[in-house]
């Protein structure tokens, strides 16, 4: 069935309610472990048909905005899903609760129990109100962007395509491109400012009426952070700052050197070749086949499920008006199949976003037969872990896509995995010192942002540009709006990434594939340091050990002679 046949249908709450209440007495009312099975099924399969009515409204409407049908339908659940996810609760706290403890905790990972416990402490009654506050604010920071209809060169553009002209070789076109493109955030600075002013006053109330201290104790137990604690998060963004700002700033010199730049700036940041960066051959129809061609290759299991994403049309790739901005992967949970969304803009991106959404996807694929709606995925620090190999995992075929320019793209795809760390640490660090001070005024915020951006990214240089000078640069960061505090989980994944790089590509080791699928299967039923050790992988904040990560990164880009890479 393809994905425009997926039907949806608005559910019912009060019908949906009882179905689900009559369900859970029925577990309360088990007398043994056997008597909660039938019951058990029966609210998993309610949950996975809600869930999919509301997973296929975002996708449409993320697909495009102006959809009048499904804008409304975004104001539903933006409204309805707290008191879904607050209904939910009462299973929780059935589970918590049941006598069968000791063999629920036999059928069910641990992981269950922890989830169960951490809904239960972020979401009451007194709350609902504030959610449902907190998704209609982040929709209208979503339709904000997505308004974006930019003239440049003679014709309109979105922000995902405006950023195409980032990597040009014409200095002056870049430097245009930029201007354009922050022109946007300038112009509705003050609308930005009032979306996150409120964002950050209704996440406050929330965090507090439920006695958290502040939002940075609830956004850490929102992203569950089981293995690990915020004061760990904070020395693994020193170790950035000690130990990857130096490198980082290391190859930004090169590349200034290499572009034959002096007045090296901001604009200048994306681009690492003279003549402009590796683009991929071939429209988004053609790098969708040289993908299905590329995970053939790589293994049965990855060739079968692609196909099905190219034959039932589970994937939105090109950017247009009114598409919601970025990239992600949902798992439509009655139809056990992953839907992928993007947008093209014709740059090496393109792939990058292919591959890393894909590497989603083929994890939740494989992992399709966990009957918990909030399994099949795992926890977003653990789930970056599976994308972001995923983009190393397939450089062995990049020439199918970069024909000759295939080192050129590799070069720069490590590099900037790397430069990609402080500014993830940077995010991070942003959102715990906003949720520190609430009471802060915008321009605080935005002297904030700068402040940590000249130690986390010191090669920015905003001479040209005084709206960037004064920090509004993390208004185009959508997970500091959308998902609080999903960021630093990209830089503990890509940390455990470079691993798998490291083992596939530089080491040749044969069982690094094993490792990828036995995560892959897990889905969400282990923590983030037991997946880390079950793939055969250092922890993230094993201080020694990443250094040696870092340093064979390094390594590898320190071997690419500028002569080789511009042959």
């Amino acid at each position: 069935m393809k994905f425009k046949d997926y039907q949806y249908q608005r559910p019912n709450f009060e019908s949906y309610q009882t179905d689900f209440q009559t369900a859970l007495h029925q577990f309360e009312a088990a007398e043994s472990i056997e008597e909660t099975k039938i019951p058990l099924e029966k609210l998993n399969h309610l949950r996975r048909n809600a869930d999919t009515m509301a997973k296929l409204s975002y996708i449409r409407h993320s697909i495009n905005t102006k959809d009048a049908f499904y804008k409304k339908e975004n104001a539903y659940w933006d409204n309805q899903q707290p008191l879904y996810d607050h209904l939910h609760n009462q299973f929780y706290r059935a589970l918590l609760d049941s006598p069968f403890q000791t063999e629920l905790r036999k059928i069910f990972p641990e992981t269950l129990f922890l989830l169960a416990k951490d809904q239960l402490r972020l979401l009451d009654d007194s709350v609902l109100a504030y959610k449902q506050e907190e998704n209609e604010w982040i929709s209208q920071y979503i339709q904000l962007v997505a308004s974006a209809d930019l003239l440049f060169n003679g014709r309109k553009h979105t922000l995902s395509e405006l950023m195409a002209y980032f990597t040009s070789p014409d200095r002056f076109t870049r430097r245009k491109a930029q201007k354009v493109y922050e022109g946007f955030f300038i112009k509705h600075e003050q609308r930005f400012d009032e979306i996150f002013d409120h964002l950050v006053t209704v996440r406050t109330k929330m965090a507090r009426k439920l006695g958290f201290e502040n939002y940075v104790a609830y956004g850490d137990i929102a992203m569950n952070r089981w293995s690990y604690n915020r004061e760990q998060i904070r020395r693994f963004r020193q170790f950035i700052l000690d130990e990857v700002v130096p490198q980082t700033q290391r190859l930004y010199k090169r590349q200034a050197e290499r572009l034959g730049v002096k007045d090296f700036t901001y604009y200048d940041l994306p681009v690492f070749f003279s003549e402009g960066n590796p683009r991929p051959t071939g429209n988004a129809e053609e790098l969708v086949q040289k993908a299905a061609d590329m995970y053939h290759q790589l293994s049965e299991q990855t060739g079968q499920f692609f196909e099905i994403l190219k034959e039932d049309q589970l994937m939105d790739l090109k950017s247009r008006p009114g598409k919601q901005s970025g990239g992600y992967c949902e798992f439509i949970d009655a139809y056990r199949v992953p839907f992928i969304f993007a947008n093209f803009n014709q740059t090496s991106d393109d792939v990058d976003v292919l591959t890393h959404e894909t590497g989603h996807a083929f994890q939740v694929y494989l992992s399709r037969w966990i009957n918990e709606p909030e399994l099949t995925f795992p926890t977003s620090d653990t789930a970056e872990i599976h994308s972001m190999s995923m983009e190393f995992l397939t450089w062995p075929w990049m020439n199918e896509f970069f024909g000759e320019k295939e080192q050129q793209y590799r070069f720069a795809h490590l590099s900037s995995a790397l430069q990609f760390l402080p500014y993830g640490a940077l995010v991070d660090h942003f959102q715990e010192e906003v949720y520190t001070h609430p009471e802060w005024t915008p321009r605080q915020r935005k002297a904030c942002w700068r402040s940590l951006e000249k130690q986390y990214c010191p090669e920015k240089c905003y001479r040209q540009s005084p709206a960037l000078e004064r920090g509004i640069y993390w208004f185009r960061q959508g997970h500091i709006f959308e998902v609080p505090f999903y960021y630093i989980d990209y830089t503990l994944a890509q940390v455990c990434a470079f691993q798998f790089w490291d083992r596939a590509i530089i080491q040749k080791d044969s069982a690094y594939w094993e490792d990828y699928l036995a995560i892959c299967q897990i889905g969400g039923t282990a923590t983030f340091l037991e997946t880390v050790r079950l793939a055969h992988l250092d922890s993230p904040f094993d201080t020694q050990a990443m250094k040696a990560v870092i340093q064979q990164v390094m390594n590898y880009l320190n071997q690419q002679s500028e002569e080789e890479l511009l042959r």
